[in-house]
């Protein structure tokens, strides 16, 4: 699965059982997601158009693992880690830059 949104615990239980993985794409990078998709092939659903399930060959597609599968999710080791080395006071003396 590709998409840009988290995945609650039910999908994760799902991802983690097929031994899938969900990739995660950057809201606003479709452009450079879609020039990946090297060749594409409805496998499923094909009645629902653009949400029928495809099977596509990629080459350096631009997206994250957010979900592997194991089932663990970057929707919640990520923001733990940061609020860990936050609290640490890792950045304490790091410069912040406003752009105007």
């Amino acid at each position: 699965m590709v998409g840009k949104a988290e995945r609650g615990p039910v999908a994760i239980e799902a991802i983690k059982k097929h031994k899938s993985a969900y990739l995660m794409a950057v809201g606003g990078a479709a452009y450079l997601v879609s020039k990946a998709i090297k060749t594409a092939k409805v496998v499923g659903f094909a009645d629902l158009g653009m949400e029928a399930i495809y099977e596509f060959d990629v080459v350096d597609m631009p997206v994250t693992v957010a979900v592997d599968s194991g089932g663990t999710s970057a929707h919640i080791t990520g923001p733990a880690e940061w609020q860990q080395r936050i609290a640490s006071g890792e950045f304490k003396n790091s410069v912040t830059a406003v752009m105007a």
